[in-house]
């Protein structure tokens, strides 16, 4: 069991052993939303978690049970809340969620916690629960916790966007269940994409403005904001080894006593 990956797959006692060893925590948060017809609503959740499993199976690292809510869809990156499925949190309550499980992870004994996002309009509410936890835990005398947050997609090398879209990129903008996230998903999970549904809607064509209510007739029908004509899993390999190579880079670089992991258990 010691070399297991999962938190939620030790005992105490090895996780324990584990945390004061010097291991740190990966904390994948993503959220419960429509991903289109062909993709399941936890895509963003199933992604950060993949990002943090390879990470974890080259360093000391234990992967926490994810965060599966997140703020709430926005049609211009989500779609909107409007689909039904789409299951999300109100901004405080994810920040209060964040900030007590963050606390909960430096009473353990945990000092270095990496948050990995795979849902963006989490964005700005997981760096308020990272700061709420961090000024807690200052008052708590508990000066030594370090967090690293981060959107996995940022490490998308130029040369693999290139490879991927030789015909030119849309943007990350319109990526929701698009070519990056549908090949994603063929790489890691492909028993979980529906190839025969896959949408052939217009890419989104949004004005550079919001309106409330929300205009749901922004979106298109299937909920995907750009088609995902030409994804694969060999394009889902490409992008899955930016990641791990570069959240790991990343990881090296701001906490350079983390260790190298010489053995894993799936």
């Amino acid at each position: 069991m010691s070399d297991r990956l999962f938190m939620n797959e030790m005992s105490w006692t090895t996780y324990q052993k584990r945390i004061e060893g010097g291991a740190l925590i990966l904390l994948p948060v993503g959220a419960t939303e429509q991903h289109g017809p062909h993709l399941p609503m936890g895509t963003d959740v199933m992604l950060a978690t993949a990002v943090a499993v390879d990470v974890a199976k080259q360093l000391d690292a234990i992967v926490a049970p994810a965060v599966a809510f997140g703020y709430k869809s926005q049609p211009k990156m989500g779609g909107g809340n409007h689909y039904c499925g789409t299951t999300s949190l109100d901004a405080d309550t994810l920040t209060h969620v964040l900030r007590d499980v963050i606390k909960e992870f430096a009473r353990h004994g945990a000092r270095r916690l990496v948050l990995i996002n795979g849902h963006y309009e989490n964005m700005m509410f997981t760096i308020e629960g990272i700061d709420l936890a961090m000024r807690e835990l200052s008052y708590m005398g508990i000066r030594d916790f370090e967090v690293l947050r981060l959107e996995y997609w940022d490490f998308t090398r130029t040369e693999t966007i290139e490879k991927i879209f030789p015909e030119g990129f849309p943007g990350f903008a319109l990526e929701h269940a698009a070519v990056m996230e549908t090949s994603l998903m063929l790489y890691h999970h492909p028993e979980l994409v529906d190839m025969a549904a896959l949408p052939t809607d217009k890419p989104a064509d949004f004005p550079a403005y919001d309106v409330y209510p929300t205009r749901t007739g922004w979106v298109p029908c299937s909920g995907v904001l750009s088609p995902a004509t030409g994804c694969a899993a060999e394009k889902g390999k490409l992008l899955a080894a930016d990641y791990a190579i570069g959240v790991t880079d990343a990881i090296r670089k701001e906490f350079p006593n983390v260790k190298a992991k010489t053995q894993v258990m799936a």
